[in-house]
């Protein structure tokens, strides 16, 4: 039984989105409808002209994986503190883990894969 389908991306082709960050845009790259929703990968990047503002969270995951493609952003996370990732880093953050974002570069652009695809997210009070 097959539950997933081919799916190509191409910039060229690519559209940007709000989410569910306002200051955020996201790209899509079609993988949520082609795993039936066990998996999302979109492209995220700086909204221009937006404020930013982070309100202390966690995400209801089975696995959320990030990779800075442009740029620079900080989160603050439960346990680890103030961690700065820069072009070509990553961070797996485990389910559940408090965060918040605290900066980020202009032309911040990231790859960001999650399961499900249809997570929740919860607001906290502190990390």
């Amino acid at each position: 039984m097959r539950n997933s389908d081919f799916v190509v991306s191409h910039a060229v082709d690519a559209t940007f989105e709000r989410g569910l960050r306002s200051f955020f845009e996201y790209r899509d790259l079609g993988i949520e409808h082609a795993t039936k929703g066990q998996v999302v990968a979109h492209v995220i990047r700086a909204a221009a002209g937006t404020d930013f503002s982070s309100q202390p969270h966690y995400h209801e995951t089975h696995f959320q994986f990030v990779y800075i493609l442009k740029g620079w952003i900080e989160f603050e996370y439960e346990g680890q503190g103030i961690v700065r990732l820069v072009a070509g880093s990553s961070v797996h953050q485990p389910p559940g883990i408090r965060h918040r974002e605290v900066g980020h570069s202009e032309d911040v652009e990231m790859l960001e894969i999650v399961m499900p695809a249809g997570f929740k997210t919860q607001e906290v009070e502190s990390v």
